[in-house]
């Protein structure tokens, strides 16, 4: 954020992508978002590493409670509905995890209240409700160095941590499992839906900065059941998958048209071509982009105009040259606004 931004413009600009992004706002994402909460620093907590949550905050407990208050405040005039939800370790005992030093009730009840938008159905309240509840699966990790357990003193190519400390998987009871790496989301979901215990198997990636999945950990005979299973209907799955692939492709091309739609409604002095190429680039699939959210999928006016600017701001203005001179990003956007604005404004002129 740029060095003259109050913590309530911060705090608005993330629940605002956070909203646009999930459909709600949740205080941890908020942190995450303005760079007060590292992502391996919030994992470390929700597995249980981390006493809780403000210790590993980067802001004091002043401006940590100021966050807090604009959250509420944006969340009230945005017109949001709260929802309190559970938050569980991905330990052994799904312990309740803490959020503040002191733990107060009330301070808890704020970190624990999610912001849903006004617009959500019965039905997305609920699921949205159940996931903010659900208890995280447990974590193993496979350590990048040399480690020593600290019940028995031995060590493995994989670890739990347990109150902040390593045990090999002998000590935590989760030798009797076996692994399967990923790669196949049929096997792996059949083999974890029949397994009474299973974990998680993460490794950190020191360039992406965040752990990320190499598998799973399962008993030998749900792995048993779940590749019998998948064998016995692996050409049906194969039928399937085609027939999914092709109404997603159908599905992608209709979201696109409709997006450049209404891209050329919102701005109809924007060439018909570049309105295609906006609403394609936002709306592919797996791309993360705005068009792929829930607002960009029910064409939300917020999120279209969104796309259009990041659309403009690297095709019509030096933002990226700016960002390869190594210009923060936030300073090479206040830059370029002059130009982006000047794009819109045009692209808002009916042509004659």
């Amino acid at each position: 954020m740029g060095r003259g931004s109050s913590i309530e413009e911060r705090v608005a600009r993330a629940a605002e992508a956070a909203l646009q992004e999930h459909g709600y706002v949740a205080p941890v994402d908020v942190l995450v978002r303005m760079g007060w909460l590292q992502p391996v620093h919030r994992d470390h907590w929700r597995q249980g590493r981390v006493r809780d949550l403000e210790q590993v905050v980067e802001a004091g407990p002043g401006k940590v409670s100021t966050a807090m208050r604009a959250l509420q405040r944006w969340a009230r005039e945005e017109g949001l509905q709260p929802t309190e939800t559970d938050h569980l370790a991905g330990t052994r005992d799904r312990r309740g995890l803490q959020f503040s030093a002191g733990g107060a009730a009330a301070v808890e009840r704020e970190y624990r209240t999610h912001w849903i938008a006004p617009t959500a159905s019965g039905a997305e309240r609920a699921r949205l409700r159940e996931r903010g509840n659900r208890a995280p699966d447990l974590v193993v990790v496979s350590p990048l160095r040399d480690w020593t357990c600290a019940a028995c003193g031995g060590t493995g190519h994989l670890l739990l941590m347990e109150d902040d400390a390593p045990l090999c998987l002998v000590c935590a009871d989760l030798d009797h499992l076996t692994f399967l790496p990923a790669g196949d989301a049929a096997l792996t979901r059949r083999a974890r839906r029949a397994s009474r215990l299973s974990a998680v198997v993460v490794r950190f990636s020191r360039s992406r900065q965040r752990y990320e999945r190499q598998g799973v950990l399962v008993e030998e005979r749900a792995l048993v059941e779940a590749e019998a299973s998948c064998l016995a209907d692996e050409e049906a799955r194969g039928r399937r998958r085609d027939r999914d692939a092709e109404r997603r492709r159908a599905a992608d091309s209709r979201l696109a048209e409709q997006m450049a739609a209404e891209v050329r409604r919102l701005f109809p002095g924007c060439p018909a071509e570049r309105a295609a190429a906006i609403a394609e680039h936002t709306a592919a699939r797996g791309s993360g982009r705005i068009g792929r959210t829930a607002a960009g999928r029910r064409l939300d006016e917020h999120a279209v105009e969104l796309a259009v600017v990041a659309s403009v701001r690297h095709r019509d203005t030096d933002y990226d040259a700016l960002l390869m001179a190594g210009l923060p990003r936030d300073e090479a956007r206040a830059r370029v606004r002059a130009a982006v604005d000047a794009v819109l404004d045009h692209w808002r002129t009916v042509p004659r």
